[in-house]
């Protein structure tokens, strides 16, 4: 099996996450969340796994800065799942799914080596 890596095909990290995959030949499958999004249950998961709604959701970008407030408070995980189908690049990148199903988000070089043990 292979890790599962979930961005956005223009996204610079996402880019950078996938050329990191390639160069040390780690196998892996890539899935552009905005043309196939992510079912509410899964972002739920990765949601959880990471320590809650924060630590999925990049709220230092330009469309989180972009919503109105009262956007920016979901009360509840529909709310969440509700927001992130409608704005999937609020989801941080790239997340990555291992074959176990433990998720992770980001790219940095050292965070890839101690990931995937390279």
């Amino acid at each position: 099996m292979s890790a599962a890596l979930y961005g956005l095909p223009n996204c610079d990290t996402c880019k950078k996450a996938r050329n990191w995959l390639n160069r040390f030949d780690v196998a892996h499958t890539f899935t552009d969340y905005r043309a196939n999004p992510v079912a509410a249950d899964t972002l739920k998961d990765w949601a959880r796994q990471l320590g809650g709604w924060d630590k999925l959701v990049n709220k230092s970008g330009t469309t989180w800065r972009n919503l109105l407030p009262q956007r920016k408070n979901p009360g509840s995980d529909p709310e969440w799942t509700l927001l992130l189908k409608e704005y999937p690049a609020l989801i941080r990148r790239p997340v990555v799914v291992q074959p176990d199903g433990s998720v992770s988000v980001g790219f940095s070089d050292n965070g890839f080596k101690k990931l995937f043990g390279r």
